[in-house]
């Protein structure tokens, strides 16, 4: 009988398809590319996410965020998510929480156990106390670089941190990393130079331009390592 897995089931098998079915996934930062790692994860039959952001949704959000629809404007990223998710995967877990990572609210983070994270977020601080806990708890971490002003998405790889090269928020972030005592980190990241002109946003702050294509790419390119990985399909993926 057909079932919602029947395409996947010969690739990574019945062993693989259960193995996915016990583990979790916290995916912080519901963006343009925690918004598709999100959802692939749950088509891909990951037992749990735990989806992190403390964002709402906004119309500038529509033209590359999975979640971002007109109809979800004004909602909360972790709550239209989950609706949306629990509509493709009834039978998913999924915790919520609206919050931002900082150095107050890591330890309410690190309350909700995982088996790999996936940092999709913007703001350094945040990322050097997400590769901190994971470091800290053994926690496998892929960490999405910039991707904002790119438009070739065959420019983007795996890598650690530090043989990265070209990509300003790399460069901030091998800084960063090192100061806090990071010894490796994998990361997706691109080379490509930036494209286009940086852009204005509503509180007139400088922000980066994105096309519809980009972060979703990056987004998926994270979920599919993190279900390689956790399905022991391809045990060459650390």
């Amino acid at each position: 009988m057909e079932t919602q897995f029947s395409r996947l089931i010969p690739i990574i098998g019945k062993e693989g398809l259960e193995a996915l079915s016990t583990k979790t996934v916290m995916v912080v930062g519901i963006g343009g590319v925690g918004s598709a790692c999100a959802e692939a994860l749950a088509r891909g039959g990951i037992g749990k996410l735990i989806l992190i952001d403390d964002d709402d949704i906004k119309i500038s959000n529509i033209n590359r965020q999975l979640f971002a629809l007109h109809s979800t404007i004004g909602m909360k990223k972790v709550y239209a998510a989950k609706k949306r998710l629990k509509d493709i995967r009834p039978d998913i877990c999924i915790d919520t929480l609206p919050i931002f990572v900082s150095s107050e609210t890591i330890e309410i983070i690190n309350q909700h156990k995982c088996d790999l994270i996936i940092d999709a977020i913007d703001d350094t601080d945040a990322k050097v106390l997400l590769a901190k806990l994971a470091q800290q708890e053994s926690i496998p971490l892929y960490a999405c670089m910039g991707t904002g002003n790119k438009t070739d998405p065959s420019m983007f790889s795996f890598s650690d941190i530090y043989s990265t090269n070209t990509c300003p928020l790399c460069r901030a972030m091998r800084q960063k990393y090192r100061k806090a005592g990071i010894d490796k980190l994998t990361v997706l990241y691109s080379p490509e130079e930036r494209k286009g002109k940086l852009a204005i946003d509503e509180d007139n702050k400088i922000v980066p331009g994105s096309t519809s294509y980009i972060p979703p790419i990056a987004g998926l390119m994270l979920a599919g390592r993190a279900l390689l990985q956790l399905s022991n399909f391809d045990t060459t993926v650390s």
